[in-house]
């Protein structure tokens, strides 16, 4: 039987699903979480059993970054299907007006450019927005982490306990529009840790608002500046909205003799050389050296770090990004890293100690403030390592003796669930093993048997008690992080003889648990 021409171009659009999909070492499971959609929606369409949905395609090229090779091909299918019914085409939404939920920006273009001068790291963020949601955008979040010391964990988060970054250093400025049409934006404080700066950006000041309406595009521009006793070798950017293109550019005295490598990561895989090289130009006496990329993948992070043969001046320790004469750096066990930004690691008596309930609604503000404290180091966490099975964070493990946590679905975009007070109510007699991480021990990994499903009895902020069900994946991070409040680590729930696995030969990092 011969296929109309509509069926054919249906399934050229399933041939280039499934072949960017590939390229890009996803399987359905992993499209389906970025996308929003249940996997079998993904193997139905690939297998010609359904045909593909404007919001379909473009929540694909969205997330595949195809270079609108996808949505070209469900434009032809579009165009045939519409020419068979009495309807006019239409002018289909660019792709781009898909985005993740909660969000409403595509970053068209971003350039990120650090450059050292007069003891001094300045960097200089570039942005083309484009409001691909629903709503007005009238706020932008940036955030600003150092780690002076990245090969000694230890000393870097002591140096800056004794030396935080401060935003009158930071000397941030802001703004908004093109080129002779710039306008400034104010700025308002998210979180201020010692190492570590939110900021939302806001789309007004003194003289008015300009939101960014649905549909139009702008461009911000906001730049600050970290001393060089505070700024450690690496500059990363993490890709926290679909983004079209990514150009990282290093600025450095030519006479510094830098030496310039980089990794990237992402939720499906671990640190890697970048799959193309850093190049280097020589400008007036200053070594100019630039990386760029198109389409890179949502939850990427892609950092360039640095040696100088010779560096600057010394100042407060030693040169910045220096790493003491030495040619090769040991990289950080994962554990160090976890400790430098402020988790309690394993043996701290801390971890075996029952936490203390919460009197709500009387201990309101309490809540309140840890919660706000979890939210800002789970934010942190996320510079250092991508989550693909999830993460949940509790009180204990940030040095409180509180009875919360939060626990984030591995699904894109999804917000933390609160968790105060909670205790297990009831569990499957079904269970299941599965290698869990913990960030108190993050250099290994162990088999754990967790319950299928169980029932938490929690609190509210306002001291109502509500039930919920967990199931699978969010049933083993909620029972994980209810373990730290009751002061019991997962290597106590691990079969007799079961032996923990070194992170370096765990197969599964960064992936979802398979069910």
């Amino acid at each position: 039987m011969t296929s109309s021409p509509i069926d054919r171009a249906a399934d050229t659009f399933a041939a280039e699903l499934a072949q960017w999909r590939l390229d890009r070492a996803m399987t359905k499971k992993q499209l389906a979480a970025r996308m929003g959609f249940d996997p079998s929606y993904i193997s139905h369409v690939e297998g010609r059993r359904h045909r593909p949905t404007e919001d379909f395609a473009r929540r694909a090229e969205a997330v595949l970054g195809a270079g609108g090779a996808i949505w070209q091909r469900y434009q032809e299918y579009d165009e045939l299907r519409h020419s068979r019914t009495s309807t006019p085409p239409r002018d289909p939404p660019v792709p781009e007006q898909w985005m993740p939920p909660g969000t409403g920006l595509i970053v068209e273009q971003e350039v990120a450019t650090l450059a050292y001068r007069d003891g001094y790291y300045h960097c200089t963020i570039r942005r083309a927005l484009y409001n691909a949601g629903t709503d007005p955008v009238t706020r932008y979040l940036v955030r600003v982490a150092v780690d002076r010391y990245p090969d000694d964990p230890d000393r870097s988060n002591r140096h800056h306990r004794e030396h935080p970054l401060t935003f009158v250093e930071l000397d941030l400025h802001a703004f908004c529009g093109t080129p002779g049409h710039q306008e400034p934006m104010q700025w308002r404080k998210k979180h201020d840790r010692d190492a570590f700066k939110e900021v939302w950006l806001l789309f007004e000041n003194a003289d008015g608002r300009f939101p960014l309406y649905p549909g139009q595009r702008t461009s911000i521009e906001y730049t600050y500046r970290v001393g060089q006793e505070k700024w450690g070798q690496w500059f990363q950017r993490a890709v926290r909205l679909p983004t079209r293109q990514l150009t990282v550019r290093l600025d450095f005295p030519e006479a510094f003799d830098p030496q310039v490598w980089g990794v990237e990561t992402s939720l499906s895989a671990e640190d890697a050389p970048l799959r193309t090289p850093v190049r280097r130009q020589r400008v007036n006496g200053r070594s100019v050296l630039e990386w760029s990329t198109d389409a890179p993948l949502l939850n990427a992070r892609y950092r360039l770090e640095w040696r100088f043969r010779s560096g600057p001046p010394t100042h407060g320790g030693g040169p910045a990004g220096s790493s003491a004469g030495s040619e090769t750096r040991p990289e950080p066990r994962a554990s160090e890293r976890m400790r430098a930004i402020g988790i309690v690691q394993r043996g701290a008596e801390m971890l075996r100690q029952q936490v203390q309930p919460f009197e709500l609604p009387a201990d309101e503000a309490v809540a309140l403030d840890t919660v706000a404290r979890l939210r800002a180091m789970l934010a942190r966490l996320d510079e250092l390592h991508p989550f693909g099975k999830g993460v949940g964070l509790a009180a204990p493990q940030i040095g409180l003796p509180w009875a919360a946590a939060l626990v984030r679905p591995p699904e894109p975009g999804a917000e933390a669930l609160v968790l105060l007070n909670p205790r297990v109510v009831d569990a499957s007699v079904e269970t299941d093993d599965q290698y869990e991480g913990c960030l108190s021990y993050f250099d290994v990994r162990g088999l754990v048997p967790r319950p299928l499903r169980i029932d938490v009895e929690h609190s509210r902020f306002d001291g109502g008690r509500v039930i919920t069900s967990f199931d699978r994946a969010m049933a083993r991070l909620v029972a994980h992080e209810i373990d730290h409040l009751e002061g019991r680590l997962y290597v106590d729930r691990m079969a007799p003889g079961t032996s923990l696995v070194p992170v370096e030969e765990y197969r599964d990092s960064g992936r979802p648990w398979v069910y």
